[in-house]
């Protein structure tokens, strides 16, 4: 069949969610160059100031669970864009912060509106992804990463042409928050099924509920699983690339930063093209590949410890996991007989989980052993997720279902559209 137009609505709320996704990374990343500032403006000590930014995962985690009843109640376009107002008002009153009590509560709202609008704007996204009928969510998450590099160089640009810290942040968090607001008017109108094909009748989808409920519940919880992993191979270029690159390989300072570099490179490239790999081979395919990618890169790394094979290595685990994250929330969002947004919610949560659990038992085990054979579990999640990555639904092309649900759960598959 021939490719159907895209709808002139789908294009602008696809440009809307793009700005919301480039938002909601920028916010915070901006903030982050100057946050040595913040803590000598208040007189903090390193643990304190750690402690206030750990409020950030604390309130994810603990406001994170209700996203479902505010998309159910307000729409996952205005949670999204009236969450990154909440945000952007968040970290504007950062630097106002009178003591270490006021900066972690700030960091809390942050961390749980974050949770939020992370949520709503993935759910938003594959609502306009139905209607293209085709992958385009790992371009939003690459926005994002593209995101985080902006407000990092605009902090970075900040601080070193010395613009007051306060007006700094609250001239950026208002410009980003009108994007947010504008963004609002192009986003999809209606309630938040209306783009399933299959909700014309929603007989079939509150029957798969009674005859499947189990086995959603087990493949949610293989979903959390995977979600866990992606957090882990991040997580190992952030927290212990640049002590892995010094302790155990002998570079020096300069050089220490590069492995933390080429996985966040290497996965924001591969987060700007899945999109057409992934509708060329399938989700589940390049997934589970991206699980064998992760294990052997990380594999390499550790076998062969130099700056090179290192750099190499790292690579090759941030593009294994460029795709894992969307893949899993596509999944979840696929999954029968739930209100909108809570498989979203649950594996958003347990992503948060992962990146807590994470540095704990990587730092255990490298404190019991060495930091090499604590890595060692990020080589294990990339082989989870080749095995595990057979639940995931296969890609936007065919429209298979979840391995293990019901044929017909997912929706039909749609036209594929021309961009």
């Amino acid at each position: 069949m021939p490719a159907s137009p895209v709808p002139a609505v789908a294009r602008r709320a696809r440009v809307a969610v793009s700005a919301v996704f480039l938002v909601n990374a920028v916010l915070y990343a901006n903030l982050v160059p100057r946050l040595p500032e913040v803590k000598d403006r208040l007189d903090l000590s390193n643990a304190e100031l750690g402690t206030a930014i750990a409020a950030m995962p604390l309130g994810a985690l603990l406001a994170g669970l209700l996203a479902p009843l505010l998309i159910q109640r307000l729409g996952s376009a205005a949670v999204a864009s009236v969450g990154l107002v909440a945000l952007a008002a968040a970290v504007a009153a950062v630097p106002l912060a009178s003591g270490w009590v006021v900066l972690a509560g700030l960091f809390l709202l942050a961390g749980a509106v974050d949770a939020v609008v992370d949520v709503a704007q993935n759910a938003h996204g594959f609502r306009v992804q139905r209607l293209y009928g085709r992958s385009i969510v790992n371009a939003f998450h690459g926005l994002w990463s593209v995101g985080a590099v902006l407000g990092g160089l605009l902090g970075s640009a900040a601080a070193g042409l010395e613009v007051p810290l306060p007006a700094h942040v609250a001239t950026t968090s208002a410009v980003f928050a009108v994007v947010a607001v504008l963004a609002h008017r192009f986003l999809l109108r209606g309630p938040e099924d209306a783009e399933r094909s299959d909700d014309a009748d929603p007989s079939p989808r509150a029957r798969a509920l009674r005859h499947v409920a189990g086995r959603t519940v087990l493949l949610l919880a293989a979903l959390g699983v995977l979600a866990a992993c992606g957090a882990f191979v991040e997580d190992a270029g952030s927290s212990w690339g640049a002590l892995y690159l010094r302790g155990e390989v002998g570079t020096g300072a300069a050089a220490a930063g590069l492995a933390f570099v080429s996985l966040q490179v290497a996965m924001t490239v591969g987060r700007l093209t899945g999109d057409r790999v992934v509708d060329r081979f399938g989700q589940r395919r390049v997934a589970r590949l991206g699980g064998v990618a992760i294990a052997l890169g990380t594999g390499i790394a550790l076998g062969v410890p130099s700056l090179a094979s290192t750099l190499v290595g790292f690579a090759l685990a941030g593009l294994g996991v460029a795709t894992l994250v969307p893949a899993v929330m596509h999944t979840a969002d696929e999954l029968p007989g739930l209100p909108a947004g809570v498989g979203l919610t649950v594996v958003s949560w347990l992503l948060r989980v992962g990146f807590l659990v994470s540095p704990t038992v990587v730092g255990l085990v490298a404190d019991a052993t060495s930091l090499r054979v604590g890595l060692l579990g990020v080589v294990a999640a990339g082989v989870v997720v080749a095995l595990v990555g057979r639940v995931l639904v296969a890609g936007r092309g065919r429209q298979e279902p979840a391995a293990g649900a019901p044929a017909g759960a997912g929706p039909a598959a749609a036209p594929v559209a021309g961009t």
